[in-house]
């Protein structure tokens, strides 16, 4: 690798991915030039299938009215089986263990509801110490709804004193401790502060030998990397699109359900008529007779609108082939991790693995001394990253629509402002 401009064109020249990034809508600053967007993570491009895919959907609502339906071009009362097969193969499971519905959290207390079944002497959740906050929100609230006090139900895997990753080894050693009072292990499988991608398989294997029940949320870990949910065997997961799926702000999450339960009508659940045998969902007057597979903890008729932006992401993401989003990925966020490191500046730390396989395309990069200030600066010079307190800037190469100019770019404006 060179650390040089021409370098990073002769990487993106040679990309066969590359026609993708003019599949998006690239923010521009006040002269119209194209900012260098890396802020993914938090809410990702717009596909310019959006509209179009969108505007369809509008035009058989004023076309149709309520017959859109079933006489829409892509009739709404299927509409989110449109999704299943490529947001199946973006996860590794099958078709039948996915379904677009909800938001990430509803879908969290859903499977919660159904997997966190805890006993008087088998109770404790574990999550990581840094979870997304409303993962840990979340946990707390099922723990007191059952009469749990989360100080004691509660169980964090935090990373060693003076680290600031989680070891596995550390995670077997609660499991040996306390494992018997634990129900359900609750992991985010790529950590959004640190970038950490954890081991999802030797988790889920943990988990199972100590009799708990195990699921991830996937927010930052669904189109970033390979999560293979049905390989691994996890009993859930739960994922929002609007990230690295770039489905539109606080747009339809996404739900995996392991196929040994699809069929398990002692498992508890909230119920709702999508959920329902779909022969007779419209008699109204049957008893609840859930579907097989993930579509049975359907709630509500689903919101075509954000589908459509959904569907038309995924249809980007089907064309490109997520195993060379990947392969490419890998390649993009070594190039940027090349670049910080031959600053050869002491400020500037990494927290993120090195290692491609314990990451996505995520770098943490925390700045030693720092505050908000030189991200506001670095803003200003046209690079749009975020901030995390107390001092670290999330950066996200997606290989979608980020190129290795845009990397190369970015590396120049942070040094200029270090």
């Amino acid at each position: 690798m060179q650390h040089t401009l021409q370098f990073a064109q002769q990487c993106d020249a040679e990309d066969p991915l590359k026609h993708f990034r003019e599949e998006f809508l690239l923010p521009k600053d006040t002269q119209g030039n194209n900012l260098i967007y890396l802020c993914g993570n938090s809410l990702g491009l717009q596909p310019k299938l959006t509209q179009e895919y969108i505007q369809q959907e509008l035009n058989d609502w004023a076309k149709h009215g309520v017959e859109g339906h079933t006489d829409a071009e892509n009739p709404w009362l299927p509409y989110h089986e449109f999704l299943t097969e490529t947001m199946a193969s973006i996860v590794g499971a099958k078709p039948s263990e996915v379904v677009m519905m909800n938001t990430l959290t509803t879908n969290l207390h859903l499977m919660m509801v159904s997997f966190y079944q805890p006993t008087p002497s088998k109770y404790k959740i574990i999550v990581e110490s840094d979870a997304f906050p409303s993962d840990k929100y979340a946990v707390e609230s099922q723990l007191k709804f059952h009469g749990f006090d989360p100080s004691d139900g509660l169980i964090l895997w935090k990373p060693r004193a003076g680290e600031d990753l989680c070891r596995f080894e550390d995670l077997e050693q609660i499991m040996a401790e306390q494992g018997d009072q634990v129900a359900l292990l609750m992991i985010g499988s790529t950590n959004y502060y640190s970038g950490q991608h954890f081991p999802l398989k030797k988790i889920t294997e943990l988990g199972h030998k100590y009799g708990c029940k195990v699921g991830f949320d996937l927010a930052h870990g669904a189109g970033n990397i390979e999560p293979k949910l049905h390989e691994t065997g996890a009993d859930f997961a739960v994922w929002c699109s609007y990230k690295y799926l770039n489905s539109g702000p606080g747009s339809l999450g996404g739900c995996f359900v392991h196929e040994r339960h699809a069929n398990n009508d002692k498992l508890n659940r909230f119920t709702g008529w999508w959920g329902h045998n779909k022969e007779t969902r419209f008699n109204m007057r049957h008893e609840f007779d859930a579907l097989q597979g993930a579509e049975g903890w359907q709630l509500s008729n689903p919101p075509i609108l954000s589908m459509a932006a959904i569907r038309a992401s995924l249809a980007v993401f089907a064309d490109a082939g997520f195993n060379k989003l990947r392969k490419k990925s890998i390649k993009l966020t070594g190039y940027l991790e090349f670049l910080l490191h031959d600053l050869e500046n002491d400020a500037i730390n990494i927290i993120t693995p090195s290692n491609p396989e314990e990451r996505g395309c995520q770098l943490s990069i925390q700045l030693k001394s720092a505050n908000k200030e030189t991200h506001t600066k670095l803003t200003k010079t046209g690079v749009i990253s975020d901030w995390r307190e107390p001092d670290v800037i999330r950066v996200a190469p997606a290989p979608l629509y980020n190129s290795f100019e845009d990397v190369f770019e970015f590396v120049q404006r942070l040094k200029k402002v270090l």
